[in-house]
């Protein structure tokens, strides 16, 4: 009986450390390579109202989790170091026109002329930066394909896009970089999700007490598995054809690709 007494927990200890490691292997692999599943914004399964409380709580998430001042510390500081007094930027897949309005607010500070355009080919989204803008002037909303562009080559002094990319597949990520760069006279700015094990169980636990949009609290977590490692997104850039690029972290779990634009690389 004493053996059996001592010989139990050791196996239980095992059996355990055995299941934990199994499971922290299983766990790993999902973020081995970008996850293909489709996002319920991808595939239109959501109502009206549903989409409008998304739109409320990206805001939300735009302020807490780094977008704005990931902006702040990648365009508007080279804005600053620079001394532009006026500037142009185009954000693709604008969503509400969120970041638009930080530019906007920022410029307006600092007594700087600003031209923003949002692209949106969702209607909603398109209709959504007009409504929420009206108090900016400088910003105006076109729908339009972001693979399409409705402008001529160097329209804009920089092209940015945030929370867009990982929407796409590889080549669409490769297609949207190279047309960013087209209408793009000075730089570009992309902004999207570091995919790493620790933000997606933080904002599977920690975020949902806070969020309660089913787009949400459904897509964010799907957002991260289809997002990219700072090497994935390097090689996209690459890919393109985008001269001088980089991917810099950014707290908590952004990536930010700048790249010089082609017209400043032929000159």
């Amino acid at each position: 009986m004493g053996q059996t007494t001592a010989i139990a927990p050791k196996m239980y200890h095992d059996g355990y450390l055995e299941c934990n490691a199994l499971s922290l292997v299983v766990m790993l692999e999902q973020f081995r390579e970008r996850s293909l599943e489709l996002e319920h914004l991808d595939k239109g399964d959501y109502t009206g109202g549903e989409y409008e409380g998304c739109i409320i709580e990206l805001q939300k998430v735009n302020r807490w989790l780094g977008d704005a001042q990931a902006l702040k510390d990648s365009l508007l500081q080279e804005i600053a170091r620079l001394n532009l007094q006026s500037f142009s930027v185009i954000d693709v897949g604008a969503g509400s026109g969120e970041l638009l309005r930080v530019i906007a607010c920022w410029a307006r500070d600092s007594e700087r002329k600003a031209y923003l355009t949002g692209v949106e080919l969702n209607a909603r989204s398109a209709e959504a930066i007009a409504n929420e803008s009206k108090a900016f002037a400088e910003i105006s909303a076109v729908r339009a394909d972001a693979f399409l562009l409705p402008f001529a080559d160097n329209t804009f002094d920089y092209a940015i896009c945030s929370l867009f990319t990982h929407h796409f597949q590889d080549e669409g990520v490769v297609e949207l970089l190279r047309e960013l760069n087209r209408v793009a006279a000075f730089r570009i700015f992309v902004i999207d999700l570091h995919r790493h094990p620790v933000a997606y169980y933080f904002f599977t636990t920690i975020g949902r007490l806070f969020l309660h949009n089913r787009l949400i609290r459904e897509d964010g977590a799907l957002s991260i598995l289809r997002s990219f490692k700072p090497q994935e997104l390097q090689k996209l850039a690459q890919r393109a054809g985008l001269e001088s690029s980089r991917v810099k972290r950014h707290f908590p779990y952004r990536l930010v690709l700048t790249a010089t634009s082609r017209m400043i690389a032929e000159n």
